[in-house]
Parts: structure tokens; C-alpha cells; sequence
């Protein structure tokens, strides 16, 4: 590890998930699997049209967006205390047979309740491929080389999450919308295949007793979470902040939290273990990730419309303004190891996330209208800040766990920064809304704007309110990307307790 983290422990000795020969074919599957859980993420969203045109159901088409979220963000804590206590290869297979049964499903719907029904099935599935993905990369890899394998599935996920638009349209416009499922059947086979026939896990000592799965904490969890992610979605969107539909879930998912932490208390294998909350470590890269998650909502949901509506720019151009920081990212955290290897993780993340406020600060002192290079340039620098940022505090956090806690320990990461990213979106949408409400003398959202796209060019006061709220979105994003610093500084310790394993 160099200079950087010193806090070394001895750690039991833990043997390489695959032998080298069959590594290759499991990189490949999990590259596969993160593929088709970015793909889905994005793929249907151009398709709307004409899947409610096929369907109906305009009123609740978002939630084929939203169930979707959901399901995948309350299993995460679920699916990694399965895999730490059962092994990543039954939990990643069953994830994948699920997510392709919702797949399956998905392309035979007949209306939309029975679609949005279907895409939680996939969610629920896709919770084991996002998690238990991520966990295995650590196992197949010594600390030394994560970056290669954990930079090759940010590239995945990058490219996936921005080709799924594209891809969607493609298959709705000369195909027909159900293929959107459809394609991820021999794409998720060819990936389960792989895994059943090359992933051989070493096998565990056994302590004697029978595992004990915590049934009880992981109903509350995932009702305690879909109560509240719920209400942050839906609120001031399908009701009213302060009306009764919002207040009644808000007061259900306090109770709940209570019940989830007297559960979580007396169960002898928790689901959410109260060491993720009691190591410093571990806490310090959950509060950053999810203020990670919370600043990229700012880029991703509210730059494709300033680049339309004030620059002008087509969708397709508008999109790659946005996907610029797909190239910086994987290539920065490729090249990370060579930093926190001299200062350490914490440094590192410190330095990313440093650099990437003052990136936020800048978005609101471009000129107006602007050339389309100049958000570009942003974005590329942004994409490199964060892969110094994300990609230390993700491996740092693996590396201070054994095998036998390193599901729980990614899943917890990753929850918070799904979770994040949904308290992100909810909190600059209406930021976003109230800026353009006072702009426009209390007429006009978002949303409403881009819908208006279709039709032409907006009025130039209404670029004007556009290029006003997006700024305020970008300072709120700076403001959590101050607040993960601060978490760092405060709270993570100056070296990460890194385990030693043979390799390392």
C-alpha cells in the first residue's frame, strides 16, 4: 500500500474467489451484469411513448422508473448480509434468475399496472447484481489491483447508463417496445452461465451452527424503505408536500425506522449490523457516498435540459455534453491507486471531492447562453474529480472488512448513495421548480419545460428562468460536495485500518 494507509491488520487468510484461469470468465459475467443493471436503469425511458400509447396509464407511468428504484434500493442492505452469510455465487445467481423472470415478464405486460408490477420483480433482482457484483470484484481482486477491475465496471455502468436512452429509442422506434426486455435475456443467460460454470468460491469454516437468516429485519428494512423513498418520490409530484398521503407515509416510515432499529437490536444476525454505524470508517464512507449520490442528480437530470433549453442544443448533442465525464471518470479511477498508494484513501477522496466543489461553484459563472464546450469542459474535469473521490472511499471501505463482512459492508456503501441520489433529486426538483416559479411569476416547472422542447425553442425569459434554476441546483450539488469533505475531515480517521491479505 506504500505510505499512505499504515493502520495494518493482520487478517485471516482468505483464497482467491477464482483461480486465475477462470477470473477472465468471471470478469466477463460481472461485467455483463453490470451492463444489463445500468442498461435498465435508463433504457426505458425513451420508450414511454410508446409504451403508454400500447398500454395507457400516462397518469402512472413513472412509476416504471420508480418501482424500479425502489425495489433495487431496500434489497441492497438484504442481499449483502445473504451473500456474507450464504456466498456471492447463490445470492448473484437467484439475483440474476429474477431479474431475467421481471425481464421476461416485462415483454408479456398487458396494461401498465401489470408492467409496473413487473419492474419491481426486475428490481428486485437487480438489487443482488448491483450489490453482490461490487462485493465480488473485491474478493477476485488483492487491494493492489481493484482499480483495474472496479474502474472497468464504472466504465460499464457509464456507458450503459448513457447508451440506454439511445438503445431504448432504437428498439421502440423499429422494433417494438417489449424488446427493450427481451435483449436482456441472452445477455443476463450468457452472464448466469459464466457464473454457474466458473465462479467456485473456497469453502468457509464452518462455526458449527446453522445460519440464522433475520427474516423479521428484513421485512422491516425493505417496508421501512419503500415507505419512505416513496413519499420522497412522490411528494410534490403526485400530492402535495404538507397534504395527508405525504404526512401519513413521512409518520409510517418514522415508525418503521423505529421498528428496524428494535429488530435490528435484538436479531442475532442482523440485517443492518450496528458496526456499519460504530466504525468510523465505514460510517465516514456512507455519509460521503450519500452526499456523493445527492450531487450527481445535479448533472445527470438537470443538465441534458439547460443544454436544450439555453444552449440550444439537440437531444442527442445535449446528451453527449453529459457524457463527457464517462471518459474522465474510469480513467481517473484507474490512475487513483497511484495516489492514495502515497497519501491514503482519505487524502485522495478529500482531494476528489475538494477539486469537484470548486468544479460546482464554477457551473454558475459560465456565461450566458454560452458555448456548448464550456459545461463540457466541466463535466470532463467534474468526471475525473469524482473518480479520485468515489473509487478510494469504495475500496478503502472493502479493505477494512473480512470476507465474512464485505457484502454487508458494500451493500451498506451503495445503499446510501442510491439513497442519496433519491433525496437528490427530490430536494433540486423542487429547488429547481421554486426558482423557475419566481422567475416566471409563479407559473411553470421543469418539467413543463421540457416537455415544451418538442415544440420549438423556449422564449428567451424562459431560457433566462432555466439557466437561473439549473445554477441554483449546481450550488446546492457544491454544497453537498462541501458537506462530503467535511465528513472526511471530521469523521473518517486519518488512515483506513487496512486488512492484509495474501496478494495485497
Amino acid at each position: 500500500m506504500g505510505q499512505g494507509d499504515t493502520g495494518i491488520r493482520a487478517a485471516a487468510t482468505e483464497q482467491p474467489a477464482a483461480s486465475h484461469s477462470r477470473r477472465g470468465a468471471v470478469v466477463a459475467a460481472l461485467m455483463l451484469s453490470m451492463a444489463l443493471a445500468a442498461l435498465d436503469s435508463t433504457i426505458v425511458s425513451t420508450a414511454v411513448p410508446q409504451i403508454v400509447g400500447d398500454l395507457g396509464g400516462f397518469s402512472v407511468f413513472s412509476w416504471l422508473f420508480s418501482g424500479y428504484l425502489l425495489a433495487v434500493t431496500v434489497t441492497l442492505p438484504v442481499y449483502g448480509k445473504l451473500s456474507d452469510t450464504f456466498g456471492r455465487k447463490p445470492v448473484l445467481v437467484a439475483g440474476a434468475a429474477v431479474f431475467l423472470l421481471g425481464s421476461l415478464l416485462c415483454a408479456t405486460a398487458w396494461n401498465m399496472a401489470a408492467l409496473i408490477a413487473f419492474r419491481i420483480v426486475q428490481g428486485l433482482g437487480g438489487g443482488a447484481l448491483q450489490g453482490t457484483v461490487q462485493t465480488l470484484a473485491a474478493d477476485l481482486y488483492p487491494l493492489k489491483e481493484r482499480p483495474k477491475i472496479q474502474a472497468k465496471l464504472s466504465t460499464v455502468w457509464a456507458t450503459s447508463a448513457i447508451a440506454g436512452p439511445s438503445l431504448g429509442g432504437v428498439l421502440a422506434a423499429y422494433a417494438d417496445w417489449r424488446w427493450i426486455f427481451l435483449i436482456n435475456l441472452p445477455i443476463g443467460a450468457l452472464a448466469l452461465w459464466l457464473i454457474v460454470r466458473h465462479l467456485h468460491e473456497p469453502v468457509r469454516e464452518s462455526s458449527g451452527r446453522r445460519p440464522r437468516i433475520d427474516w423479521a429485519g428484513a421485512l422491516a428494512v425493505f417496508a421501512c424503505g419503500g415507505v419512505l423513498l416513496t413519499a420522497l418520490v412522490q411528494g410534490g409530484v403526485a400530492w402535495d408536500w404538507l397534504s395527508a398521503p405525504s404526512l401519513a407515509l413521512f409518520g409510517t416510515g418514522l415508525a418503521l425506522i423505529g421498528a428496524v432499529v428494535v429488530i435490528e437490536r435484538r436479531a442475532a444476525e442482523p440485517i443492518i449490523p450496528g458496526w456499519v454505524w460504530r466504525r468510523r470508517t465505514i460510517a465516514a464512507v456512507n455519509l460521503a457516498l450519500g452526499a456523493l449520490g445527492l450531487l450527481m442528480v445535479a448533472p445527470t437530470v438537470f443538465l441534458p435540459t439547460y443544454a436544450q433549453a439555453v444552449l440550444g442544443l439537440a437531444p442527442v448533442a445535449a446528451g453527449f455534453v453529459l457524457s463527457v465525464w464517462t471518459l474522465s471518470w474510469p480513467v481517473s479511477a484507474a490512475l487513483s491507486q497511484h495516489v492514495y498508494g502515497r497519501i491514503g484513501f482519505r487524502n485522495t477522496a478529500m482531494l476528489g471531492i475538494g477539486t469537484a466543489t470548486l468544479i460546482l461553484l464554477a457551473f454558475p459563472f459560465l456565461p450566458y447562453p454560452g458555448e456548448p464546450w464550456q459545461p463540457a469542459l466541466l463535466m470532463l474535469l467534474l468526471g475525473g474529480a469524482l473518480g479520485l473521490f468515489q473509487l478510494p472511499l469504495i475500496i478503502g471501505a472493502q479493505s477494512t472488512v473480512g470476507w465474512e463482512e464485505r457484502g454487508t459492508t458494500t451493500a451498506s456503501v451503495l445503499f446510501c448513495r442510491q439513497t442519496g441520489q433519491t433525496i437528490g433529486a427530490t430536494l433540486f426538483g423542487a429547488i429547481a421548480n421554486g426558482v423557475l416559479a419566481a422567475r416566471l411569476g409563479g407559473a411553470g416547472d421543469l418539467d413543463a419545460v421540457t416537455r415544451a422542447l418538442g415544440s420549438g425553442a423556449p422564449a428567451e425569459h424562459v431560457r433566462h428562468a432555466v439557466a437561473d434554476a439549473v445554477h441554483a441546483v449546481y450550488l446546492g450539488a457544491a454544497g453537498a460536495a462541501a458537506l462530503a469533505f467535511l465528513v472526511l475531515l471530521f469523521v473518517a480517521p486519518r488512515r483506513f485500518p487496512v486488512l492484509r491479505n495474501p496478494g495485497d
